[in-house]
C-alpha cells in the first residue's frame, strides 16, 4: 500500500504515525501547531492519516500571528465550527469571517487559531424607550412602521448606528409612541409584562373589540411594556349571540375554516352570523357567534353502530378497539377518508363478525405501518412486487392504510455465496461503498468488481455484498 513518505526538510524530524494519531496530539506532543505540520507536509489528507505513514515536524513551533485590536486569539476544538464559536462569544458569523480573511470556514482544525471580535458592551436604551433586537429582514423603516415611529426618531436614541449595516442580534432602542390623550369614556393604561387586549378587556370589564376600537394605530399582538392605550371605561355589555348560535372565544391559532370544520358548519354560516368581524384578523379573546349543529345525526346500517371520533382516533386503533379489520371500517364508512378524520364526526363501526384474516400456505401476515409500501416490502422480505400483489389480489397497492393486513410471501431466494478470495458482509444502515472499503483495507473500485449488479447509491439494509480479502 503506497504511504507518502517525504524526505524531511532541514528544522524538521521524520514521524511514523501510530494508532490513534491525529494532527492535533501530533502538535501538542512536538509543541507546534497543526498549520506548521500541514506547512511542511502539504500532500498529506488531515482526516486520513495512515498508521506507519511518515510525517515531517517541525523542531521549533512558528510565532503565531498577533490577532489585531478589538480581537482576541482563540485556539480550534474539536467539533468547532463558525457558527457555534459565534453563539458561544456572542458575536455572528460574518464577524468571523471578516476577523479571519484567510480561513475557510468549512476546513477548521483542532489546534488552528483564529481571532475572536470582542463583544461590545450591551446596549443600555434611556428612558422613554426600549430595546429591540435586530432579526433577518428588519430595516429602520420597518421597525417605524412596527413601533407607529419614525426613522428620524429611531436614529435620535441611536447616535452611533449605521441605517445601512444593521446587525442580527444587535440592540437598538425604539422610542416609545407617546399617545394623545384618552377620549372622554376612556382611561389611560400602561402596558405591563403579561398584558394582552384579551386579559385587559376581563380586567376592566370590556371586550377586546371595544380595545381595539379605542386605538386604531396599536398592534394587539405586539404590545410594548411601558405603551399607553385607552381603555374603554367598563359599560360595553357582553356580546349576545342570536337563537341559533352560541357564543366562542377566540384562540391561539383558530381560523374560521377551523373553526367550521370543528363545529360542523360551514366559513360562510360563521361569517354571516358575525358580520362586522374580519375572519383574516381574529383577536385571541375575541368573542364570535358559532352556528349550531343542524345536520341531522347520522345513522348508521344494520350490522354496525356509531362512533364519535375523538382525539387520537384511527381507523387501525378503532379496529383494534372493537375487534374487527381496517378493511371493514373503511367498507362500512365509503365517503370517509381515513386520514383525515375529524374530532366530533360520527363513523358507522361493523359489529364483531368479521373473521381475521388467515394467509394462504407459503406466506405470513404483516400488518402494514406509517411509510409502507409494495416495494420497500419486497425490498425488506426478498420477495417481488408482483409477488406480493398476487398474494393480496383484492388489495390496491396505492391505498395502503395503517392497521390493514396483508399477506407476505415467504423468503425462497437462497443465501448468496461469495467467490474464492472475497467474504460476505451483510449492509447495515450507515453502511458506503466508500466506508466498507476503509474497514475493509480495501477500494470502492474492488467492492464494485465483486458485486456488478450492485447499485452503490442505493444500499438495501440486509443485502449481502461480497467484500475482496486484502
Amino acid at each position: 500500500m503506497y504511504y507518502y513518505n517525504p524526505s524531511c526538510p532541514i528544522g524538521t524530524l521524520p514521524y511514523v504515525v501510530q494508532p490513534g494519531d491525529t494532527l492535533y496530539n501530533i502538535s501538542l506532543r512536538y509543541n507546534t501547531t497543526v498549520e506548521a505540520i500541514l506547512k511542511v507536509n502539504s500532500m498529506i489528507n488531515p482526516y486520513c492519516l495512515r498508521v506507519g505513514q511518515i510525517l515531517c515536524i517541525p523542531i521549533a513551533p512558528p510565532t503565531p500571528m498577533p490577532c489585531p485590536a478589538g480581537t482576541f486569539a482563540y485556539t480550534i476544538q474539536m467539533g468547532d465550527t463558525f457558527y457555534s464559536i459565534a453563539a458561544r462569544f456572542h458575536v455572528t458569523v460574518e464577524e468571523l469571517i471578516a476577523t479571519n480573511p484567510g480561513v475557510n470556514p468549512d476546513n477548521l482544525m483542532p489546534g488552528q487559531r483564529i481571532c475572536i471580535p470582542e463583544m461590545a458592551p450591551p446596549v443600555t436604551c434611556p428612558e422613554g424607550t426600549f430595546a429591540h433586537t435586530i432579526k433577518a429582514g428588519d430595516t429602520l423603516y420597518s421597525l417605524a412602521q412596527l413601533y407607529h415611529t419614525t426613522v428620524e426618531n429611531i436614529l435620535a436614541v441611536n447616535p452611533g448606528i449605521d441605517p445601512n449595516n444593521l446587525k442580527i442580534g444587535q440592540k437598538v432602542c425604539i422610542p416609545l409612541t407617546i399617545p394623545a390623550a384618552c377620549p372622554e369614556g376612556t382611561i389611560t393604561h400602561t402596558i405591563q409584562s403579561g398584558d394582552t387586549f384579551y386579559n385587559l378587556a376581563k380586567q376592566y370589564n370590556t371586550t377586546v373589540e371595544a380595545i381595539q376600537a379605542a386605538n386604531p394605530g396599536v398592534n394587539p399582538n405586539n404590545l410594548q411594556i411601558g405603551e399607553k392605550i385607552c381603555i374603554p371605561k367598563g359599560t360595553t355589555p357582553p356580546r349576545v349571540c342570536p337563537t341559533g348560535t352560541f357564543a366562542y372565544t377566540i384562540r391561539s391559532g383558530d381560523t374560521f375554516y377551523n373553526l367550521a370544520k370543528q363545529y360542523n358548519t360551514t366559513v360562510e354560516a360563521i361569517q354571516a352570523a358575525n358580520p362586522g368581524v374580519d375572519p383574516n384578523n381574529l383577536q385571541i379573546g375575541q368573542v364570535i357567534c358559532i352556528p349550531e349543529r343542524t345536520t341531522p345525526p347520522r345513522v348508521c346500517p344494520k350490522g354496525t353502530f356509531a362512533h364519535t371520533i375523538k382525539s387520537g382516533d384511527t381507523f387501525y386503533n378503532l379496529a383494534r378497539q372493537y375487534n374487527t379489520t381496517v378493511e371493514a371500517i373503511q367498507a362500512a364508512n365509503p365517503g370517509v377518508n381515513p386520514n383525515n378524520l375529524q374530532i366530533g364526526q360520527v363513523i358507522c363501526i361493523p359489529e364483531r363478525t368479521t373473521p381475521p384474516r388467515v394467509c394462504p400456505s407459503g406466506t405470513f401476515a404483516y400488518t402494514i405501518r406509517s411509510g409502507d409500501t409494495f416495494y420497500n416490502l419486497a425490498k425488506r422480505y426478498n420477495t417481488t412486487v408482483e409477488a406480493i400483489q398476487a398474494a393480496n389480489p383484492g388489495v390496491n397497492p396505492n391505498n395502503l392504510q395503517i392497521g390493514q393486513v396483508i399477506c407476505i410471501p415467504e423468503k425462497t431466494t437462497p443465501p448468496r455465496v461469495c467467490p474464492k478470495g472475497t467474504f460476505a458482509h451483510t449492509i447495515k444502515s450507515g453502511d458506503t461503498f466508500y466506508n466498507l472499503a476503509r474497514q475493509y483495507n480495501t477500494t470502492v473500485e474492488a467492492i464494485q468488481r465483486a458485486n456488478p449488479n450492485a447499485n452503490p447509491n442505493n444500499l438495501i439494509i440486509g443485502d449481502t455484498l461480497c467484500i475482496p480479502r486484502a
